[in-house]
């Protein structure tokens, strides 16, 4: 939670507040075109916004929770398959693993995601350890999987791991059973958002013209965040991997304690690569990949960490703290990183919006780059950091969100917007533009020329250019 609310709001979370910030009729009318898997994250963060607000560290701050209690359900399991010692290293490790405290403090629905599906496997932990599991175990199996594909679809993907992990060990016929029609009944009442998602396919197209698929996005950027940090981790992991091999190997021999924690071994891994190779593979056929997807596996990394730690250092307290405190400093570059004011995608809404607050004056009219994708449009800043727009006059403003089926506003063009008059009286205007390594397009430029306004100033921020046009009237009045 500390320090998250000095990035700048960027795109992903525009959309997750402003759809948010709907009244609830107007967003299930939005839900039927666009955004519908992600309708149940959108009205809990509506109930949140409606008490706490909007501010970076209020929306941020659910995210934040999440990431507490999906670090309690890994200590919990690592406790379970394995020991004290192993669940605080697990602990430990997963409150500061790159992925997790990103989604830790973003406005999405990874962290809860990452959240319930822990617990899922504690649940799961549950029906395995009972010789006649209660009935409430089998009804909480069934819903925290229904709420969770409902959260973020692709939580669907954990099924076929937690199948392989009851593969791995003996279980009761009637028991599998169980779990099939448990499994069953949960994805039939999530048949709507499938439809939905088929329905509205379209909003991820775009991944398929983007290069998810690299060696370095996939072993550092997935799950790691930096190189430093990917090496110790993948270390680690290795060694988790070669230790669960070595206990397996010496078959009855192995102490109960050791064959817990190749139990452990055997969960982490199913957990961790199981959805990330289906969504991967997947991705081949439909563009269905990106990292963020995959968050929620980032807290089994944890667990085999711990248990490759608890392997290398010989069970030895010390050397173990010594371990951790190595983990925690090779986690620290990237934390760091990620509280940095453009560390969301680059994103400078807080920086644009500061610049507005500080020199445009109720009554200047302002108009927005509306040639980029809805996500990366200046005009979200407006949504974002309202304050700093209060009393400016939006002359291209077409439909505002609320009114419409998207998340975004629509807007006209400048020249259309001139056409209607929006221009009568407006003796100053704001122009934001996205610029491309800090040179502005030339997006309405000509239009203003031809009203008769000139630019006195610009402001530059990371991504944007801020022009001040003044009616060139005016400026021969002085």
């Amino acid at each position: 939670m500390a320090g998250s609310w000095i990035p700048s709001l960027w795109g992903d979370e525009a959309a997750s507040i402003m759809s948010a910030s709907r009244s609830i009729p107007s967003l299930v009318a939005m839900l039927g075109t666009v955004d519908a898997v992600h309708g149940a994250y959108y009205l809990g963060l509506h109930a949140w916004i409606a008490v706490f607000g909007a501010s970076p560290f209020s929306v941020r701050l659910p995210s934040a929770l999440a990431v507490g209690i999906t670090v309690a359900a890994v200590m919990v399991i690592a406790r379970r398959l394995g020991n004290v010692r192993v669940a605080v290293a697990a602990g430990v490790i997963c409150a500061v693993i790159p992925r997790v405290t990103y989604m830790g403090s973003e406005t999405r629905s990874s962290a809860f995601a990452a959240a319930i599906v822990a617990w899922l496997t504690v649940v799961l932990l549950s029906l395995l350890g009972q010789q006649t599991p209660a009935r409430r175990w089998w009804v909480a199996y069934g819903v925290l999987l229904t709420v969770g594909i409902y959260v973020f679809i692709y939580i669907v993907l954990i099924i076929i791991a937690h199948a392989l992990i009851l593969l791995s060990v003996e279980v009761p016929r009637r028991r599998l059973i169980g779990w099939v029609k448990t499994v069953t009944v949960a994805v039939a009442a999530t048949l709507p958002v499938f439809v939905w998602a088929v329905l509205e396919r379209g909003q991820v197209t775009f991944l398929g013209h983007r290069n998810e698929i690299t060696p370095y996005k996939l072993l550092v950027s997935l799950w790691f965040g930096q190189p430093l940090f990917a090496v110790v981790a993948w270390t680690l992991l290795v060694l988790a991997l070669v230790a669960g091999t070595t206990i397996r190997l010496r078959g009855p021999q192995a102490p109960l304690a050791t064959v817990r924690l190749s139990q452990l071994s055997v969960l982490a891994t199913s957990w961790l690569l199981v959805p990330a190779v289906l969504l991967i593979g997947g991705s081949s056929l439909v563009p269905v990949y990106t990292a963020r997807y995959l968050s929620y596996c980032a807290p089994a990394a944890s667990l085999l960490m711990a248990i490759g730690l608890d392997w290398v250092t010989q069970r030895r307290p010390r050397a173990m703290a010594a371990g951790l405190l190595v983990i925690v400093l090779c986690a620290t570059p990237a934390w760091l990183a990620q509280r940095q004011p453009i560390a969301k995608n680059n994103s400078d809404f807080a920086q644009t919006s500061a610049i507005i607050a500080a020199h445009a004056v109720p009554g200047d009219a302002i108009a927005f780059d509306e040639s980029v994708r809805p996500s990366r449009r200046p005009r979200l800043a407006l949504h974002l950091y309202p304050t700093a727009f209060v009393g400016l006059n939006d002359v291209t403003l077409q439909v505002p969100y609320q009114e419409g089926t998207s998340w975004h506003d629509l807007a006209y063009s400048l020249s259309d917007a001139a056409t209607l008059g929006r221009f009568d009286g407006v003796h100053r205007l704001w122009l934001i533009e996205r610029s491309n390594g800090g040179t502005p397009d030339t997006y309405g430029q000509a239009t203003l020329a031809a009203l008769g306004y000139t630019a006195v100033h610009r402001h530059y921020t990371h991504r944007s250019v801020i022009f001040e046009y003044v009616d060139r009237r005016i400026i021969a009045t002085r």
